[in-house]
């Protein structure tokens, strides 16, 4: 069984005789001899000439096919429980990890069911409300269902990817999302996909318990946990859930929680992260820079992403969105945040990315009095300052030439982000340590990376700033449980162990296994 690469124009597939006479020749076998074949990586190649290239495995006859088979998930009803606190793709995939494994998972989840939660999202975009516990951040599916859904990750060495694209499938994501280089599912579809997730883990004996804020963690003198869930709006009553077990996938975003460990004395730790802006592109340019002036409509929405160093720190793009839309992404009133999102189709007519500086605690010394909270007070307090600038979660904005310049913009261009930009000073409302690297990171990325990039035709808006986790919360390497209390899981982004769906996902698994 050998693999072959074969390159063919966009639009197009490789042919039946095409992959054969390949095939054979990479085989070394005559025609009768070939078995079979089965494209296992599609990836776009835009340097020269735009092509797709396929990587293709191919066999002999009378060898098999490779087939990845899931496990099985066993009705649960009767088996021992493991709370999971959280419904984000960690809390997710742990839980169908743990059906395999023949435990009973119990989800609390602080925010709603994924469809009632698009009416809070809604109020958020028209109204300005926020609701603390049903946003872009909260609720089932966690900050990833409202986003891209890009499924690509660089995190191999965490565990098999297949096990999280195949789910997926199962759950009715396409089947390309199994090849593609960089697949993505997109905000329209993984409403359904996050549904049917549920719908499997309740059908064999797992809960799902919403509008569920977890308030307390208690360790019992027997060595379980007691898990304490406060009322929500009135949707929920108090209650106590009791299992030896919790793994704990709260998101980048449950201050609350971070804040209960501080106060229970609990170890957590300041983890650095990146804070910057949203860059917003007519699609139609970034078609043209990526595609090199030969971009047709049957092509796919053109992505791009660059990282850099600048006095000592990382510039990087984040979340890249063609097609995409701006959201709001504040988690409580009097914050303003940033976060981009795309349907499958990609085919709104902007393109929008975080460009973002990493932030170390070491960059803030004058939080330092707030020991591991201080990079999320520092947070919190640039989404505070971008909300008191505008009144609104209108966000405040400014051409990206005139923000290099430092000058004020005279107009701003039109933009995808609903509730509106307000044209602000963003080189004086982003710390000066922000600030001052996007300054010199824009005109490098126009002059040396993408030419044409850098322009006044693209609109800069504040503030990106939930690119990860500013605190972590420490684990065992080898069993995964927090350092100081065993049975507790700290998983996915919100401990600080992950970033993006699959990552999420990986951690997830990796976290019920060792259950």
């Amino acid at each position: 069984m050998k693999e072959i690469e074969i390159a063919v124009k966009m639009g197009r597939e490789p042919g039946e005789a095409q992959v054969r006479e390949a095939g054979v020749k990479a085989l070394g076998c005559s025609p009768k001899a070939f078995g079979g074949w089965k494209i296992i990586r599609r990836s776009l190649d835009a340097r020269t000439d735009i092509l797709w290239r396929y990587r293709i495995q191919v066999w002999k006859s009378g060898e098999q096919e490779e087939k990845y088979e899931l496990e099985e998930y066993k009705d649960v009803d009767a088996a021992e429980p493991v709370i999971i606190i959280g419904a984000g793709p960690a809390g997710m995939f742990a839980a169908l990890k743990l059906l395999m494994r023949g435990f009973r998972p119990v989800i609390l989840e602080r925010g709603k069911d994924v469809h009632e939660r698009k009416y809070d999202m809604a109020k958020l975009s028209v109204e300005g409300k926020v609701n603390p516990d049903s946003n872009y951040c909260f609720g089932e599916g966690g900050a990833g269902t409202f986003s891209d859904g890009k499924l690509f990750t660089r995190s191999s060495k965490r565990g098999d990817i297949r096990e999280v694209l195949h789910q997926l499938v199962l759950f009715g994501a396409d089947e390309s999302i199994l090849i593609d280089a960089h697949p993505h599912i997109g905000s329209d579809k993984l409403p359904v996909i996050v549904e049917n997730i549920r719908k499997c883990i309740t059908e064999h004996g797992g809960e799902y318990h919403f509008d569920s804020r977890v308030c307390d963690i208690e360790k019992l003198p027997d060595g379980s946990f007691s898990v304490q869930v406060e009322a929500v709006d009135g949707f929920s009553a108090p209650a106590v859930y009791n299992a030896r077990k919790v793994i704990l996938a709260t998101g980048h975003s449950a201050r609350d929680i971070y804040r209960m460990f501080s106060r229970k004395g609990w170890d957590i730790q300041a983890k650095g992260f990146a804070l910057g802006v949203r860059a917003e592109h007519p699609q139609s340019l970034i078609n043209k820079i990526q595609y090199h002036g030969k971009y047709q409509p049957f092509m796919p929405a053109a992505e791009y992403s660059f990282v850099t160093q600048i006095e000592g720190r990382g510039v990087f793009s984040f979340c890249m969105c063609p097609g995409g839309i701006l959201v709001p992404s504040a988690t409580e009133a009097g914050e303003q945040v940033l976060n981009g999102m795309s349907n499958s189709a990609r085919n709104s007519k902007w393109a929008n990315a975080g460009i973002v500086v990493s932030v170390e605690p070491e960059d803030v010394p004058e939080y330092a009095g707030y020991g591991p909270l201080a990079l999320l007070e520092f947070q919190k307090d640039v989404e505070r300052k971008m909300y008191e600038y505008t009144g609104s979660i209108k966000a405040p904005a400014q051409r990206m030439m005139d923000f290099c310049r430092r000058i004020p913009s005279s107009g701003l261009p039109q933009t995808s982000y609903h509730p509106g930009a307000v044209n602000a000073p963003l080189h004086e409302l982003l710390p000066e340590n922000v600030s001052l690297r996007l300054k010199y990171a824009f005109p490098y990325v126009g002059n040396k990376l993408m030419h044409g990039y850098y322009t006044n035709d693209a609109l800069l808006l504040g503030v990106e700033s939930r690119t990860s986790s500013p605190v972590r919360i420490p684990r065992d390497p080898e069993t995964l449980e927090h350092v100081q209390i065993a049975g507790l899981y700290p998983c996915g982004e919100g401990a600080g162990y992950s970033g993006g769906i699959v990552s999420s996902a990986l951690d997830g698994i990796n976290c019920a296994s060792k259950i």
